[in-house]
């Protein structure tokens, strides 16, 4: 919606009708008038934008926000555009001219370098003076009297002066005054004129611009700037009980401090830690999910609070609050943020089930409802209820969930299940916690429906969990890449993709076994700037599902203690570390910008490029997504897109197993042997 608006350097707003409609006879002025009729300046179609504004759009830190819009006037006049930011604190607007594109279409473009919310809009007015000057040339051009006209001229650069005054420039009011007695003076027209076209006096007039009838586009959009974080991370999921190298002992955080060595040397930025807390022990759950768990049966992380604590308290067998806390201080030292899993659900245990029992739904036999995704139950978990009379209590407890742990140190959370919690009350609560510490990144743990993934986006979650597990032909990951990587998707989500977590093993992993877990893992590297693991299972391959057709692990973590084998022979941790390494230096794979899906005569291969703006960085990746066998194809190159020289080699290096190749035109032979290794990424080196 765009209203009329006082503007920073304008004169009254107001219809002067209204006021002088009593004055003798004068024409009573309608009470349905507009703030300013006067007001010529259209602006349409502002770009970027989520929603019509409802949402900020989201950048990184360093960004260049480019904003286009179409802006256009009645009439002949000259229009003058100009965008408007603001930067998180600041008062005052940052003004800077747009550029025409052509078709009153308009750009500019300005850097954020800091955290938190941005305001930006734009303003246009037609322009007296331009319009004038414009006519003047013509006027002198073919001819013309021109005499009245620079009276005309006169009279516009008096109302500068008094603008000049108003704003304090009594210097520019001065050197104005001496301009004006210049076209009236009697000297010939032609003389006059010339002195008129002076670009000083122009410099002049467009500084002390009329802009009393601008018209600004309202309310101003938002733009919400996040950590680099936010745009490029490499995450590795960890449960700190079976950090343990000893089977029979519970694992602790100082086992995850000796564990950290291994993730850094990975190549990770990020180590998520299902929750920590205290476990129920009221239907807890045992090995495989059964019913009847033994004795030492640890139980399931998510089941949170038992007489220990809840939300904010730990669990006794992992040590205490300054061991978690030497944790992430010992973390941080090596790189690794940790990010801690925010669960807003409790086990029958937890201390608010009696504390504040009208935040949890009853059943008609006095019993509190259990959360059931059918035909799965989990009698171990109760979920609160965002539909309870005390609705502002909940939310100001679960708000303060994230500040004690915020307090601790973390700025990361991974959230479990978002969607199934009410909306409005993410909104409100990551909107108040980002305004206090705008570091804090929220990646939402959404296997959902798109709609509800995206708006959970919209509310404010960073990053989301997708569908790229779900995603394994073709065709179906080449049109996710695509719709991920545009707006208007790509203003506001930002995917993290995860080719397994402790909940999904995915039948292709259980099928293709070591080919198709570097296959995934070099897929998701090079598609998305965001990605995570679930390990240790991921590199070592771990691919047994609890029974056919089930996507849960056999002996799942979720339920049980284990010990894992970080020097198995087997394990892929070497390929993860080099694409780490590549994902580190090249830039390309750290924005999810620049992604063009390039034509392969294959079903069973997908090629793709990632390029930075400017091409100084281009990474070409062919994945064979079939395991079992090799697979050839003509690769059809975008030598554009790339921009290649189609008259000209280039060179492409091969990141994972070295070496240089020369390649001409657009038509390339591609060969796999995922015995071997099941995919290829390349840097294009050839001059453009």
């Amino acid at each position: 919606m765009v209203r009329a608006h006082r503007t920073i350097q304008g004169g009254p707003i107001l219809d002067q009708a209204r006021a002088n409609s009593d004055a003798p006879g004068a024409t009573q002025a309608p009470s349905d008038l507009p703030g300013d009729g006067r007001q010529r300046g259209i602006i349409e179609s502002i770009t970027p934008q989520v929603d019509g504004g409802r949402f900020p759009v989201k950048r990184t830190v360093g960004d260049t926000v480019v904003v286009e819009v179409d802006a256009f006037a009645d009439g002949h006049d000259i229009v003058d555009v100009r965008l408007r930011h603001r930067p998180p604190g600041a008062t005052d607007w940052i003004e800077l001219p747009m550029d025409e594109l052509g078709n009153d279409r308009w750009r500019a473009s300005f850097r954020v370098d800091a955290l938190g919310r941005h305001a930006y809009t734009v303003a246009a007015w037609t322009d007296a003076w331009a319009t004038w000057h414009r006519d003047l040339r013509t006027r002198l051009d073919a001819g013309q009297d021109v005499s009245v006209d620079l009276l005309i001229g006169a009279a516009l650069v008096d109302g500068a002066i008094s603008r000049a005054k108003a704003g304090g420039a009594t210097k520019d009011a001065k050197a104005l005054a001496n301009w004006a007695a210049a076209l009236r003076a009697e000297r010939p027209a032609d003389d006059r004129a010339g002195r008129a076209l002076d670009e000083v006096l122009d410099r002049l007039m467009t500084s002390h611009a009329d802009r009393a009838h601008e018209t600004v586009h309202e309310p101003a959009l938002e733009l919400v700037v996040e950590p680099e974080l936010a745009r490029f991370s490499t995450w590795y999921e960890l449960f700190p009980r079976s950090a343990s190298p000893d089977p029979k002992r519970h694992g602790t955080f100082k086992d995850v401090i000796k564990r950290l060595p291994y993730i850094a040397d990975l190549g990770f930025d990020v180590l998520y830690l299902p929750p920590i807390h205290p476990i129920g022990t009221t239907f807890r759950k045992g090995p495989n999910n059964v019913t009847e768990p033994g004795p030492r049966d640890p139980g399931v992380p998510w089941a949170i609070g038992s007489k220990d604590g809840g939300h904010d308290a730990i669990h006794p067998e992992l040590g205490s609050l300054k061991d978690f806390r030497a944790l992430v201080a010992a973390a941080e030292k090596r790189g690794l943020a940790i990010a801690l899993d925010i669960a807003f659900q409790a086990s029958p245990d937890h201390p608010w089930v009696t504390e504040h029992p009208t935040w949890f739904r009853r059943r008609p036999d006095g019993t509190v409802q259990y959360a059931e995704n059918p035909p799965k139950k989990y009698q171990d978990i109760y979920p609160f209820d965002f539909e309870s009379e005390d609705w502002a209590g909940l939310w100001a407890a679960l708000d303060g969930i994230f500040r004690h742990w915020i307090a601790q140190g973390v700025h990361v959370f991974r959230v479990d299940n978002p969607h199934t919690k009410a909306f409005p009350f993410w909104e409100w609560a990551i909107t108040r916690i980002k305004a206090d510490h705008p570091d804090v990144l929220f990646l939402a743990e959404a296997f959902t429906r798109p709609r509800v993934m995206y708006r959970l986006a919209k509310l404010g979650f960073n990053q989301s969990y997708t569908y790229f597990t779900w995603r394994t032909n073709k065709v179906e990951l080449a049109a996710y890449l695509v719709e991920l990587s545009r707006p208007p998707v790509s203003e506001f989500f930002g995917p993290n993709f995860w080719p397994n977590t402790p909940d999904i093993l995915h039948a292709t992993l259980q099928e293709g076994g070591r080919p198709m877990f570097q296959a995934r893992y070099i897929l998701a590297a090079t598609s998305s700037s965001n990605i995570g693991i679930y390990g240790p299972a991921y590199e070592l391959g771990v691919n047994t599902p609890r029974e056919p057709g089930s996507e849960e692990y056999l002996h799942s973590e979720k339920y049980e203690q284990r010990t894992w084998d970080l020097k198995d022979p087997n394990s892929i941790a070497p390929l993860i570390r080099r694409m780490n390494q590549v994902r580190r230096e090249h830039p390309a794979l750290q924005s999810n910008a620049g992604l063009t899906i390039h034509e392969i005569d294959d079903e069973q291969l997908i090629a793709y490029s990632k390029r930075t703006e400017d091409r100084s960085d281009r990474i070409l990746t062919i994945v064979s997504l079939d395991p079992s066998r090799v697979r050839s194809g003509t690769l059809h190159l975008d030598l554009a897109d790339l921009w290649l020289d189609a008259q000209r080699s280039y060179e492409v290096e091969d990141l994972i197993d070295g070496g240089i190749e020369h390649w001409e035109g657009d038509r390339i032979t591609i060969e796999i042997d995922p015995e071997r290794l099941p995919a290829r990424v390349l840097c294009i080196r050839g001059r453009t």
